[in-house]
C-alpha cells in the first residue's frame, strides 16, 4: 500500500515538472528568435503565406497566450506540427526515438557490465600496483570529451583499420527489419533477420562505446568508493571472523550494500547518456532524437524542440522513479512514505 501511494504521488508530481521545464524552454526559445517565419516559409514567401503561418502558430499573440495554446494542445495529445517538414511532431519523435533508445541501452549495458566489475576489482586491489592502471584508465575516461573520443574512434577503427562502419544504423543496400519496436537489433532478432542483426550490431559498437566511456568511468569510480567504504564496516569483519568464504563476503554482502550508491549513479548515467546522444548522434550520423534535436535547433523548429524537451523530461522523471524503487530491492531498510 505504501509503495502504491508513493507511486501515485510521484506520478502526480510529474505534471508541475513538465510545466516548469516546458515553460523555461518555451520562453528561452521564443525570446531568442521572436519571429522565425522567414526561415520556415523561405525568403520568397508571399505575405498571405506568412500571415497564415503566423495565425497557425499564434505568433502574433502575447507570449503567455502562445504558451497557453501550446500546453492546452499538449494535454489533449496534440504535440503540434513541424513548420519545417509539415509532419506532426509526435510522429517524428516516434520515428527517431527508438534509435536513441537502442543506442542508450547499448551504452548503458557496456557501462554497467564493464564498470561494476572493474570497480570491484579496483577496490579489492586498493593500494597495490596493479590498481594504478585501472584508476588512470577511468580517470582518463572522465576527463576526455565524448566528441573527441568519437572522432578518434572513427579515425582509428573506421578510416585506418576499416574494422567498423563510421556512420548510420545500416549499410547501404540493406533494408531495415520489419518494424516492431523500431530498434533494429531487437527487431532483426525477433524476425530472424541475422544479416541485418550483424550489420546493426557492427554499426552501434563505435557510437555506443564512445557514449559509454564517460558513464563507465563514473560507475567504476562510485563502485570502487562504495566497496572501499563497505569493506570497513563491522558486519564485514564479523563475517570474516566467523570463517565465511571470502567470495561470499565480497559479493553477497559487500557488493550488495555498495550497489545502493552505484544505482544512484546509474540513474544519473541514463540522463548523461541521453544528453550525450546529441553530440554522438551528430558525429556518427545516427538517426535518433539527438540528431533530430540538432536539426530542429538549427531550423528554429519550435514545436519539434518543445516535443523533444517534453519526451526527455518524461524519461528523466521515469528514470528517477525506477532508481528510487531499486533502493527498496537492494536495501530492505528503505521505506516508502
Amino acid at each position: 500500500m505504501a509503495v502504491a501511494t508513493y507511486l501515485l504521488r510521484r506520478i502526480v508530481s510529474i505534471v508541475p515538472v513538465v510545466v516548469g521545464v516546458t515553460f523555461l524552454t518555451f520562453v528561452i526559445s521564443h525570446v531568442v528568435v521572436k519571429y522565425p517565419i522567414r526561415l520556415w516559409a523561405g525568403a520568397k514567401a508571399s505575405p498571405q503565406l506568412i500571415a497564415a503561418i503566423a495565425a497557425q502558430y499564434h505568433l502574433n499573440d502575447p507570449l503567455y497566450l502562445q504558451y497557453f495554446y501550446y500546453m492546452s494542445s499538449l494535454f489533449h495529445g496534440d504535440w503540434g506540427v513541424s513548420p519545417v517538414s509539415g509532419v506532426p511532431v509526435l510522429q517524428q519523435i516516434a520515428n527517431f526515438f527508438p534509435a536513441t533508445i537502442e543506442l542508450t541501452i547499448a551504452a548503458l549495458i557496456l557501462s554497467i557490465v564493464i564498470g561494476i566489475p572493474v570497480g570491484v576489482i579496483s577496490a579489492l586491489w586498493n593500494g597495490k600496483r596493479r590498481d594504478y592502471p585501472i584508476r588512470v584508465f577511468y580517470l582518463v575516461g572522465i576527463a576526455s570529451p565524448s566528441f573527441l573520443l568519437a572522432m578518434l574512434f572513427q579515425l582509428i577503427f573506421s578510416s585506418y583499420f576499416r574494422l567498423l562502419p563510421s556512420a548510420g544504423r545500416l549499410s547501404p543496400g540493406l533494408a531495415p527489419p520489419a518494424h516492431i519496436t523500431g530498434m533494429y537489433i531487437v527487431d532483426s532478432l525477433l524476425t530472424g533477420n541475422f544479416v541485418v542483426f550483424r550489420d546493426s550490431v557492427a554499426h552501434i559498437i563505435l557510437p555506443a562505446t564512445a557514449l559509454a566511456l564517460l558513464t563507465f568511468s563514473i560507475i567504476t569510480r562510485m563502485t570502487r568508493s562504495s566497496m572501499l567504504e563497505t569493506l570497513t564496516k563491522d558486519f564485514v569483519r564479523t563475517g570474516r571472523a566467523k570463517g565465511l568464504p571470502r567470495q561470499m563476503v565480497t559479493y553477497r554482502y559487500v557488493l550488495r550494500n555498495a550497489l545502493t550508491s552505484t544505482v544512484t549513479v546509474i540513474g544519473f548515467a541514463v540522463q548523461f547518456l541521453l544528453g550525450g546522444t546529441i553530440v554522438i548522434e551528430t558525429i556518427f550520423f545516427w538517426p535518433g532524437i539527438g540528431l533530430y534535436m540538432t536539426r530542429s535547433i538549427l531550423a528554429l523548429d519550435f514545436p519539434s524542440i518543445m516535443g523533444v524537451t517534453v519526451i526527455l523530461t518524461f524519461v528523466v522523471v521515469f528514470t528517477n522513479l525506477l532508481t528510487d524503487l531499486a533502493y527498496g530491492a537492494l536495501d530492505p531498510r528503505v521505506r516508502y512514505e
